[in-house]
């Protein structure tokens, strides 16, 4: 590969709290852009040690369950197109508590390596567990720390940001990814993160029945409030003032 084509590359850096994260949440668009080509680096903060999920029936302990739920992550990235993970090793449910300086310094140090086009997190207040909102904090401050000439966005669950002036923002803030093409490679990471969804069945059910029950949009919320995206379609559009 030529110099020009490896410069012209783009990027997408992940930060999350736990395994499991990326797949839940956002592995539709993670799919997507894989498929395209995208260097997409995942960091994972914790192993997920503390998860209450065992498997079903359980067969999983407090001892194997960092391992396994590692091994699980590395079958999820590969479902998704995921090349590079890295494991912080902060103690899950300890996130929060961890050294806020040492934190920020250590996502810095990646996107400064990195360059990332885009940087997907936390929000730092809707990241609906503490975990997911330290980190969401943290990345964003190293985002702007950095000078990052990327973009940041926060992850949602769902289709919450469908109506996103309840939480005090616009849909112009928003970024509606079409994903109907990837629910595939979503389910299958979903799958491959065994313990945590045995006790869902729907996961479980012949592919038809399983796919028809993820969205065919994910969603993310503009990482400023004064960048915002020209379209609503794609996180790697340039962002501009409105």
């Amino acid at each position: 590969m030529s110099k020009e084509a490896v410069k012209a590359k783009r990027k997408l850096l992940a930060v999350f709290a736990h395994p499991d994260d990326e797949s839940f949440i956002c592995g539709g668009t993670l799919a997507k852009y894989a498929s395209m080509d995208v260097e997409i680096t995942l960091v994972s903060a914790t192993r997920g040690e503390m998860g209450r999920r065992m498997g079903n029936p359980p067969y999983v302990n407090r001892e194997t369950m960092p391992d396994i739920r590692e091994q699980e992550l590395r079958k999820a990235c590969e479902a998704l197109g995921i090349k590079r993970l890295i494991f912080f090793d902060i103690r899950d449910k300890m996130v929060e508590f961890f050294d806020s300086e040492q934190l920020i310094e250590k996502i810095a140090v990646l996107m400064e390596e990195i360059q990332p086009d885009v940087v997907l997190t936390f929000h730092e207040i809707f990241g609906g567990h503490p975990d997911h909102c330290a980190i969401g904090k943290a990345t964003d401050e190293a985002f702007h720390r950095t000078r990052q000439q990327g973009s940041l966005y926060f992850i949602s669950f769902g289709d919450t940001m469908e109506s996103p002036e309840r939480y005090g923002y616009t849909k112009k803030e928003v970024v509606k990814i079409d994903v109907r093409h990837h629910l595939e490679a979503k389910l299958a990471a979903f799958r491959a993160h065994r313990c945590q969804t045995e006790m869902d069945e729907w996961v479980w059910k012949t592919d038809r029945e399983a796919l028809a029950r993820l969205g065919a949009h994910e969603y993310f919320l503009a990482g400023s409030r004064f960048n915002k995206p020209v379209v609503h379609h794609d996180l790697f559009q340039p962002p501009r003032t409105l």
